[in-house]
């Protein structure tokens, strides 16, 4: 090897090794789901995914751990309306309903195409769900995990996109 090769080959070592790679979930949930591409600290690596608050149809949202059956954990989004709706509640969409609560944010109310507080853009080169009315704020899954039965939780939230980890805001929208 020249001395130029190994050089190269030094450099691209010693780069790949600062960089952060994700713990990617063993994803269990049925398609369509949007999940983190990243498993944090989910106890049984079954990633985070968007959810309902507590058991059934609920309007609170939150990040929790991707169930097994997908069921109420089961959202996909609409390029062409910029939604995010639920597969489990007809006609019911993530609306930004408390923009300044730090915990709740996030309501799951009926599909409104024109309501500018359900829309979103989702880029898939940086893995960002971000506000439509705001582009530099991003939604991210909290700094906390809690327990929620046999399951965990976190809070769903908005953050500025430049300065929240990634690990926090790579999402993976599996239609």
């Amino acid at each position: 090897m020249t001395y130029r090769a190994s050089f190269l080959f030094a450099l691209v070592a010693g780069l790949s090794s600062s960089v952060a790679v994700a713990d990617a979930p063993a994803l269990q949930s049925p398609s369509p789901v949007i999940y983190l591409e990243d498993n944090l600290d989910e106890k049984d690596k079954l990633g985070w995914c968007i959810d309902t608050k507590g058991r059934g149809f609920t309007e609170m949202i939150h990040a929790h751990s991707c169930k097994p059956k997908g069921g109420d954990t089961q959202f996909k989004f609409d390029e062409a309306t910029g939604q995010l709706m639920s597969v489990a509640f007809d006609n019911k969409c993530v609306v930004l309903h408390q923009p300044d609560d730090p915990n709740v944010p996030f309501g799951l109310y009926d599909c409104d195409a024109e309501a500018q507080t359900q829309r979103f853009t989702y880029d898939s080169a940086s893995m960002e769900i971000r506000l439509a009315a705001d582009a530099s704020r991003c939604v991210v899954v909290g700094g906390a995990s809690r327990s929620a039965g046999p399951f965990m939780s976190r809070d769903l939230v908005t953050a500025p996109c430049a300065e929240t980890d990634p690990l926090n805001k790579r999402w993976i929208v599996k239609p």
